[in-house]
């Protein structure tokens, strides 16, 4: 998985997670209360509205706004990459075509050459360094925005279901042993920010 995707996958856990976090900080269970009592007593309710889980990789495969802007940030980083690549490839061409002097060039030309190809070198990583910087600013931008509206999204749609619990699930973070299908709320989360983006656009 590429680094871009794993940064999106983790700001969606966090906004998921956060709506665990605000349900379950209002669900308290009476410290003297058995173990055994609790999972009895709920047992029966599970199946109502306790507990969905959500798939990462579905979300940023299937929900537009995701799938196209990362499309654009790829294309961004594929073009930084091949303008470096360009540089170096221009500076060894003036390098070749230095040589090609052979014993001609002094040893004053040779130190002085020398100097300048360092210099346009460093200029041509600087530049890299700058784009880069400022594509990885506009990634945490675009995932920052990502993050606020799932977490609004979610927020909205828990008013009715009422979840308890929201899990997540997906490549390199899935950590449940069993999930039952009927719990996968994914499907709703996809098409309710796929309308929410159209509706905004």
């Amino acid at each position: 998985m590429r680094p871009f995707l794993i940064v999106v996958n983790s700001i969606l856990i966090i906004a998921v997670v956060f709506l665990y976090v605000k349900v379950f900080k209002n669900t308290t269970i009476k410290k003297t209360e058995p173990l055994s009592n609790v999972i009895n007593n709920n047992s029966g309710n599970l199946k109502n509205s306790s507990i969905a889980f959500v798939e990462l990789d579905s979300l940023n495969e299937k929900i537009g706004f995701i799938k196209d802007r990362r499309k654009e940030l790829e294309i961004e980083q594929k073009s930084i990459e091949t303008d470096w690549q360009n540089g170096y490839r221009g500076l060894e061409n003036k390098k070749n075509v230095f040589l090609k002097r052979g014993n001609s060039i002094t040893q004053q030309e040779a130190e002085k050459f020398q100097g300048e190809l360092l210099q346009q070198q460093q200029q041509v990583d600087e530049k890299k360094r700058n784009l880069t910087q400022k594509l990885s600013e506009k990634s945490y931008k675009f995932m920052d925005d990502i993050q606020k509206k799932l977490k609004d999204f979610l927020n909205e749609y828990n008013k009715t279901k009422n979840y308890q619990y929201i899990l997540t699930t997906g490549t390199g973070l899935d950590y449940m042993l069993y999930k039952d299908s009927t719990f996968n709320i994914t499907k709703d989360v996809i098409k309710g920010m796929n309308e929410l983006m159209t509706t905004k656009k």
